[in-house]
């Protein structure tokens, strides 16, 4: 007799962008007639850069010839975008990565679910609240927590992240063995400073646990000083696996293509307290598992630190804080206080008191504008909305000119 993972029936009935997904079919088939803005999702909406397309045409055309043509690939990544990562994202920065402790993939989010195989079933677990929803659900199916009640799981270790802690929480009063920290933040915008990240790093190797820290969205950040990897701060790169895309910072939604860095003095323990390397864990993991990347999609990314395509990136993520400003200016103008939009393509707004859900369901019938309830992120996003800077100027400046004809 076939039998199924159960621990599918401890999720809630369905994911976040499920639900409302739900909620604006119900909308449209209601009134056709009405135009839907969204700025949920966080898609982007604007075109690769020229430089990542001129490289992808090129290497389309490598494979139209029998002298060019490339089958399989190294499973890790081909060595010109591993060192065009290691020398422009991490050795510019004085963070002492190589090469080949890098690892390209299609996507961030497969990695930060993927790597939970590498560890014991039995952890103590610590995620941030409001929280990326992959990171509870990925290690809910995992068989890693209880049920859940009251909208948190048992077995994990809740961190809360509020207005009072600037939506950066400090490390708990109690030892845990892995940590999810995602900076800048999905879903609060919040970015943590070298002294916030410095303080998880001491706690990570005083407790011998490990830090999975998502920098997705670190090319957004425009204030000096603060860090876009937590190999910036000493100590990191024998704590901390840390994974990047290429998704937000040069629009590879849709073409796919990310990495992990997992240092070659980072390790983990057996029960008997033996260190154990992880790189040769994780690289055994991604090469019996995982065939590649194309070809023409990596040299589209090694064309992003062209000088060309480092320009055009430049634009572009200008293009959505300039998006970002404009709607954190009109909910600050009609009385919302606001966290994100400087470091962050989101916006995360505090609607007074009010319901997530009531406040989406009213922006959805009221402006026909398609925002994400904060609730759906976690108990402490109760009461708040995130708001996505990745549309069309056009489109997020109606946006904001119908949300605030109703505030």
């Amino acid at each position: 007799m076939i039998l199924v993972n159960e621990n599918y029936s401890k999720l809630k009935a369905s994911y976040l962008f499920a639900d409302i997904a739900k909620r604006v079919k119900v909308f449209q088939s209601s009134y056709p007639e009405k135009p839907i803005i969204r700025l949920g999702i966080g898609d982007v909406t604007e075109p690769l850069p020229p430089a990542c397309v001129e490289a992808f045409h090129k290497a389309v055309d490598e494979m139209a010839t029998r002298e060019t043509f490339r089958g399989y690939g190294p499973e890790q990544g081909y060595e010109f975008l591993r060192e065009a990562i290691a020398q422009n994202d991490f050795r510019k920065r004085g963070a002492d990565i190589s090469a080949d402790e890098i690892f390209v993939s299609d996507g961030a989010k497969c990695d930060t679910a993927n790597i939970q195989e590498l560890f014991a079933q039995k952890l103590k677990i610590a995620v941030p609240d409001p929280v990326y929803p992959v990171y509870v659900d990925t290690n809910v199916m995992a068989g890693r927590t209880g049920k859940n009640t009251a909208g948190r799981y048992s077995g994990l270790v809740y961190l809360d992240s509020t207005q009072e802690n600037g939506f950066v929480p400090p490390p708990p009063e109690t030892p845990v063995d892995l940590v999810y920290l995602c900076f800048p933040n999905n879903p609060t915008g919040a970015v943590a400073t070298k002294e916030q990240l410095a303080a998880w790093v001491d706690y990570a190797r005083a407790n011998k646990a490990l830090i999975l820290f998502d920098a997705a969205y670190e090319a957004f950040i425009r204030t000096p000083g603060i860090p876009h990897s937590i190999y910036e701060i000493p100590g990191a790169k024998s704590c901390a696996i840390e994974f990047r895309s290429f998704s937000k910072t040069a629009g590879f939604t849709g073409t796919r293509c990310a990495f992990t860095v997992v240092p070659k003095e980072l390790a983990a323990y057996t029960q008997k307290g033996e260190a154990v390397p992880l790189h040769p864990m994780w690289t055994r993991r991604h090469t019996t598992k995982f065939n590649g990347v194309s070809y023409p999609v990596q040299r589209a990314a090694e064309a992003v630190y062209s000088r060309e395509g480092k320009k055009q990136v430049k634009a572009t993520i200008n293009f959505y804080l300039a998006n970002a400003k404009i709607i954190r200016k009109a909910f600050l103008k009609a009385g919302y206080d606001c966290t994100g939009g400087e470091n962050s393509p989101y916006i995360w707004v505090n609607v007074k008191g009010g319901k997530s859900w009531d406040f989406f369901d009213r922006i959805l019938h009221d402006a026909q504008v398609v925002i994400t309830p904060g609730a759906g992120f976690g108990r402490d996003g109760e009461g708040f909305i995130r708001v996505s800077a990745f549309n069309s100027r056009t489109n997020v400046e109606e946006a904001m000119r119908r949300i605030s004809a109703i505030l």
